[in-house]
């Protein structure tokens, strides 16, 4: 029994740390969080001094929602491949998913609304290096 504790308190320490090295990418990341296929989050980290935009309840939804439209997706691998990211661009905040390859957890980000697209995708790169 303590040895699973120990083990499940190293992969939060592990993942706790993954989000604090991924929020160091950029200034314009304001949330790094690791979700599982049914949007429960694992872990995450808000930049500090940065207030959330979502209540609660609305983050709980909105993680449920992207996690939700993956799993969906996955029924169009075959046709197009799996997926490698998804931004969705709003008019206050920035939303960058990434499918962790070695499991069933996604990468959930939120950036600033400036955030210019070719800074987007140097931070897609610089995840999807830091990933594996």
């Amino acid at each position: 029994m303590t040895e699973n504790f120990d083990a499940k308190r190293d992969e939060m320490a592990i993942n706790k740390e993954k989000c604090i090295s991924f929020l160091n990418i950029s200034e314009k990341i304001r949330y790094v969080g690791i979700i599982n296929k049914f949007g429960r989050t694992i872990t995450g980290k808000l930049k500090s001094g940065i207030r959330p935009l979502l209540t609660p309840e609305q983050a709980r939804d909105e993680r449920y929602i992207e996690s939700t439209r993956q799993q969906l997706r996955k029924a169009l691998e075959v046709s197009i491949g799996k997926s490698i990211f998804t931004i969705e661009k709003n008019e206050n905040v920035t939303f960058l998913l990434i499918p962790d390859k070695s499991n069933d957890n996604f990468y959930y980000m939120t950036l600033e609304k400036d955030t210019p697209l070719t800074e987007i995708n140097d931070i897609i790169n610089k995840m999807i290096e830091k990933i594996g």
